[in-house]
């Protein structure tokens, strides 16, 4: 107890006595999403297409892009918190032998609000934080949800003191697709992001 007492009182002496800035910036970058968990094919389901022997469908990776505005609050020299909006444009492409949907790409924006925890080590930093987006478009399909709720987690490099690189997963836990199971959005990101020097 004593220990995690002295902890706690030394990330707060580092928070007081560390100078808090505040830099706004953007990021951008390209998409590779899919929806989680292959079908499962019911008996029904069997009955409907009797021409397919051993009916699948999988959800494979759709390529697209986002792009966000951020607000690096750094709060000491190894942590910022960094609240994030972002447009990202996700979905999956499907490969089945069923009916004629073979192909077919289902996709679904979002607008997004994200909570980013850095932790810096040098130039890298490790980020972690939840996610919360509203669907703005659609395309082939109708959401399960308005909504989704995940997580996200990833790395990043400050090539300059301003500009620098970053690749994020980010899982969904809300389904955006179900039939027979839910399935939730997978993302991986991988983009650039520039932060902007305020005058003093």
């Amino acid at each position: 107890m004593k220990k995690i007492l002295f902890l706690i009182t030394a990330f707060i002496s580092a928070l007081s006595f560390s100078q808090v800035t505040f830099t706004p910036g953007i990021r951008a970058g390209a998409n590779f999403s899919h929806f989680s968990n292959s079908e499962e094919f019911n008996y029904y389901y069997l009955e409907e297409f009797p021409n397919a022997a051993e009916p699948y469908l999988d959800y494979k990776t759709k390529t697209d892009f986002y792009i966000g505005f951020i607000g690096n609050i750094r709060l000491a020299k190894f942590y910022a918190l960094q609240p994030e909006i972002n447009y990202s444009r996700q979905g999956a492409k499907i490969s089945t032998n069923v009916n004629n949907w073979d192909g077919k790409t289902l996709s679904v924006s979002y607008l997004g609000l994200q909570l980013i925890n850095k932790f810096y080590f040098n130039q890298f930093n490790v980020h972690v934080g939840p996610t919360l987006e509203f669907v703005v478009d659609k395309k082939n399909f109708d959401p399960e949800n308005e909504i989704d709720l995940g997580i996200t987690a990833g790395l990043g490099y400050d090539i300059t003191k301003n500009f620098g690189i970053e690749a994020r997963v980010k899982k969904g836990f809300i389904p955006v697709d179900s039939y027979n199971r839910n399935h939730s959005n997978v993302v991986f990101q991988t983009g650039l992001y520039y932060t902007f020097n305020l005058k003093k």
